[in-house]
């Protein structure tokens, strides 16, 4: 009957890490605890009831993961640099990767800027769409495709 108290103990711990982190962390944990526990109620065997909190643990973590990542936080609102991909900037110097030359102007701050292809060189006054975002660069292109 011990036993039945650390799992319920453990299973509350890991909801309430849960709860408080809301990282989808350690809920199923608490599903593996919670299964260890309701076979610890009709005396099944400790090794069981171990294998078991292993076995549903991982089931619910690689079964359920993909589909709350998705459904759970798609909500999620990109911020800071993140937000600027697939955005339009403004060239403010030629960018010219070579050279190690160029800056653009997106949402009114101006960051230093590289092109996606290195022989590119862009020319200042060029409408283009950034990339991606390595460290404190904007790499961008020309075009449109592809974002």
């Amino acid at each position: 009957m011990m036993i039945s108290i650390y799992w319920l103990v453990g299973f509350v711990i890991l909801v309430g890490i849960e709860l408080a982190t809301m990282a989808l962390t350690t809920i199923w944990f608490a599903g593996g605890a919670l299964a260890a526990f309701v076979l610890s109620l009709f005396g099944v065997s400790l090794e069981v009831q171990l294998a078991v909190f292993v076995i549903v643990s991982f089931v619910l973590l690689f079964f359920t993961r993909p589909f709350a990542a998705k459904y759970i936080n798609s909500g999620t609102v990109k911020t800071n640099a993140e937000s600027l991909i697939g955005r339009e900037a403004r060239v403010t110097a030629q960018i010219n990767n070579e050279l190690g030359t160029g800056t653009a102007v997106v949402g009114g701050q101006e960051w230093t800027a590289r092109a996606a292809e290195d022989s590119q060189i862009i020319e200042q006054g060029t409408r283009v769409w950034i990339r991606e975002i390595q460290g404190v660069k904007l790499i961008v292109s020309t075009s449109k495709e592809g974002l």
